[in-house]
């Protein structure tokens, strides 16, 4: 079982060898790469019980590398953007590469989703994966060791993020999977219905810097509370869609206090399918899959384009460390920074 669990997934430039993992539970199935620590596959079941992948995902390293998405993938040090590329940490000024026009965005471009990361344990449903992330890797203070653990469960799919640092760092980890719960094949999910339990969000400037705000959704397309499809409202003339290209915020979740709570459901009504999005993290970034153009064909040749997938992030809030008022991403000296995020399904 173990041998065909953990299969060769091609060959990096510098003749680093990426694998596939196979995790599975109950009716449920998942392919985690140690490219990226990608989430290359998830299997649960429809209404009907029949299996469906509900992430978008490609067949080939190559695919993977080419791709410019993030798709599937686990990012850091710092989920989501910094503006200006640079961050002050105990008066030090710590530039960083300007990877999405003037800001850094999801670690830069040598991130942890670009890296191969280390087996560290490996069970049928588990498998824990590590990564040292040395001093000054992409800018960033400290050497960083990362550790984070996949749990399939007959419920669903628990991600659990730990790391520590030997010196005052940033830390801000999360996973870039795009999920598609009519069948990562089946094209855009516009008619698929998203629930925030949000009732703030942090608006932003051009470029999808937050302005420090915590607005209110009431009123507004961004008032996902009661659910809704995500094509309803998304093309909406309201500045903050306009400027996203759609949805591409991050939302405050109500109630955060570093328990575990509900952040978001989703539901399909072709087939039933329904997550909900749990985190211990005060944010996430929901993300309507707005440029999704462009990037290589998916599993089985899937065409994916526009919109054919959502991304639920959690994490904390964007550009964290140019705004006191928001959570803080500092993890002191030796601290363990620990977060988990689950995806649970259910079929109705």
């Amino acid at each position: 079982m173990e041998q065909q669990a953990r299969v060769p997934f091609g060959t990096m430039p510098d003749g680093t060898a990426a694998e596939a993992v196979t995790l599975e539970k109950g009716q449920l199935s998942c392919r985690i790469l140690t490219y990226g620590g990608a989430v290359q596959s998830l299997v649960v079941p429809d209404r009907d019980g029949n299996p469906v992948d509900v992430v978008l995902g490609f067949d080939a390293l190559e695919d993977y590398r080419k791709q410019d998405k993030y798709i599937g993938a686990l990012i850091g040090r710092y989920g989501n953007r910094i503006g200006g590329a640079s961050f002050s940490l105990n008066g030090t000024e710590y530039p960083l590469a300007a990877n999405d026009g003037e800001n850094h965005l999801h670690g830069g471009p040598g991130g942890f989703d670009k890296q191969v990361w280390t087996v560290e344990e490996q069970a049928e449903d588990r498998l824990t994966l590590s990564l040292q992330s040395p001093d000054g890797q992409e800018g960033y203070p400290g050497n960083l060791s990362v550790q984070v653990t996949y749990t399939l469960t007959e419920a669903g799919l628990t991600i659990g993020y730990r790391a520590k640092c030997d010196r005052d760092t940033l830390c801000n980890l999360t996973n870039h999977t795009y999920f598609n719960l009519s069948g990562h094949q089946s094209g855009p999910v516009t008619g698929q219905y998203i629930q925030l339990a949000a009732s703030r969000y942090t608006p932003t400037v051009p470029g999808s810097i937050p302005t420090g705000e915590l607005s209110p959704v009431e009123g507004t397309p961004m008032d996902l509370r009661e659910g809704l499809p995500i094509g309803q409202r998304v093309d909406e003339d309201f500045p903050q869609l306009t400027m996203a290209g759609g949805y591409d915020h991050n939302w405050c979740i109500d109630g955060s206090d570093g328990s575990l709570r509900l952040a978001a459901r989703a539901w399909s009504r072709e087939t039933g399918v329904v997550m909900e999005t749990w985190t211990t993290q005060p944010g996430v970034q929901f993300y309507s899959g707005n440029y999704l153009d462009g990037c290589p064909a998916g599993k089985g040749g899937a065409p994916y384009a526009k919109r054919w997938g959502f991304c639920l992030e959690t994490q904390h809030y964007p550009d964290s460390p140019h705004h006191p008022n928001f959570p803080s991403t500092v993890l002191p000296a030796g601290a363990e920074y620990r977060q988990t995020t689950e995806y649970r399904f259910a079929a109705e």
